[in-house]
Parts: structure tokens; C-alpha cells; sequence
């Protein structure tokens, strides 16, 4: 994609084979000024278009969930910085954990390629996603191996020639739940939203286990739309419209009760 925006670099498929608290913790990284005017260089962001006229409700907090939405902002807040040991050590984990046979060159380098990101420095896709994009993506890695591993490789269902490049897909995923919860406001501002910061103070780690759960549902959803790269922004709004309509059942009392989370763990 040039820096004006256009269409993203289609990857062609290659062909092989919580812990939950009671409060957050806070992180030690420093808060930086992260972009969110995301992406220059990736696939085109799915978000939800707005009016300052319109009208949303308001959502009080308890100290609790003020504290836990702080936390994640701060995480939002921080830009990869490709200088910060901490980062290079997390982006050499990700590589590892996809692929722990293969030797990593550098943190620029032609290897990338392979897990999706459009140029030898990841860092460029990183831009609006910030730190946690790639925090998401190793909690993923880490956590739920096996799907992160389908996923990267592409291992389920009937795939289209042209797949979703996995690294990228992932940071617009990041970007698109950033928006979806209205992460960046003071309080939630959506009935979405409060759900969330719900969960959120009940376990510290439940935006990293939104992000895998909706990973999950967007490539269930690109295979049964028998999507292919053209399709992606269409597969990314079905995925959030699915994913916003489980997390307001009134059965939910936790995201691993969403009806996504099978797909996740199956």
C-alpha cells in the first residue's frame, strides 16, 4: 500500500503443512504518543463512522474499572519503538513462537515476509497498532498455540489462491477493537463498551483474549464467505458486526462464554 492508501498486499497462500484476576496490574513500559491516523502501509482499517450530533449514552465506572481502562490505555498509548530492547526482545519471541526451527536473521530482514508482514521491517505495520498490537500477537502465540499456528499457516477449511497476509490481518484486528470499544475515551460510551469494561476488571488480560477469540471469528468468517483479498474490509465489518451482537447476549457473563470462543479453542 503507498502512503496515499490503496489496496494492501495480498500474501498468496503457501501450502503446507486466563487466567482470570480480580484487579489489573499496572505495566512498567513507558507511555509514549502512539499514531492512531493507522495505516499508511497496511490493509485499510474497518471502522465505525460517527457524528459528533450523534447522541451516546454515558456509562458510569466504579474505581475498579477506572483503573483497569486506565491500564489499557496506557497500553494503547505506547508506539513500537524498534530502540527499546523490551520491544526488539518481543518481537524476537513472536518469531520464535512461529517459528522456533528457523533461525532469525535480524529484525530486518527478507524472514518477515513469511509471517505476513508487507516489507523486512515490521516495524512500519506497526504505526497505528502501537505495542500492543505485537503484544496481542504474542499472547496469542503463546497462549493458543495450535490456532495461532492454523491460523499463520493457513491450515483450515478451502482456502482462496490469495490469502490475508496473518501479521498484518492482525494489527488491523488490534486497531478495529480499539475502536469498536471506544477504548480511547474516557469512559465507554456504547452498551459494547460497558460490557467490556466488565470483563476487563474482572481479568486483566481480557482485551489480549478479545483479540484472539475475534482473530479466530474473522478467518471463520473469511472461509465461509469464501473470501479472497478483495474481500478483506467486508469479512473485517461481518466479523465485528458477529463479534459485537455475542458480546451483548444476555447469557454472557464472561468472553469465555461467547459463542466464539469454541472456535478458538476446538
Amino acid at each position: 500500500m503507498d502512503d496515499r492508501g490503496g489496496s494492501f498486499v495480498a500474501v498468496r497462500r503457501i501450502s503446507q503443512g486466563l487466567e482470570r484476576g480480580n484487579t489489573c496490574h499496572s505495566t512498567s513500559a513507558e507511555v509514549v504518543a502512539g499514531s492512531t491516523a493507522w495505516l499508511g502501509r497496511g490493509l485499510s482499517c474497518v471502522c465505525a463512522q460517527s457524528r459528533e450530533s450523534d447522541a451516546r449514552p454515558s456509562f458510569d465506572l466504579t474505581p475498579s474499572q477506572e483503573e483497569c481502562l486506565q491500564r489499557l490505555q496506557n497500553r494503547i498509548d505506547i508506539a513500537y519503538d524498534s530502540s527499546i530492547p523490551e520491544h526488539q526482545e518481543a518481537l524476537r519471541a513472536l518469531w520464535n513462537a512461529a517459528f522456533p526451527e528457523e533461525e532469525l536473521r535480524g529484525l530486518i530482514s527478507e524472514q518477515w515476509k513469511e509471517m505476513g508482514w508487507q516489507g523486512k521491517d515490521p516495524s512500519t505495520d506497526f504505526r497505528g497498532g502501537g505495542f500492543i498490537s505485537l503484544e496481542n500477537l504474542l499472547f496469542f502465540a503463546t497462549n493458543f498455540p495450535k490456532s495461532f499456528k492454523d491460523l499463520l499457516w493457513k491450515l483450515e477449511g478451502d482456502r482462496s489462491v490469495w490469502e490475508y497476509p496473518f501479521a498484518v490481518a492482525g494489527v488491523n484486528i488490534t486497531f478495529m477493537l480499539i475502536q469498536m470499544l471506544d477504548l480511547e475515551a474516557v469512559k465507554p460510551r456504547t452498551m459494547v463498551g460497558a460490557v467490556f469494561l466488565k470483563f476487563l476488571s474482572e481479568n486483566e488480560s481480557a482485551f489480549d483474549l478479545l483479540y484472539c477469540i475475534t482473530f479466530k471469528l474473522m478467518d471463520h468468517q473469511w472461509l465461509a464467505m469464501r473470501a479472497s483479498y478483495m474481500d478483506f474490509n467486508t469479512v473485517m465489518k461481518a466479523t465485528r458486526r458477529q463479534l459485537e451482537r455475542e458480546l451483548l447476549l444476555e447469557d454472557i457473563t464472561r468472553l469465555e462464554d461467547l459463542p466464539s470462543y469454541g472456535l478458538l479453542t476446538r
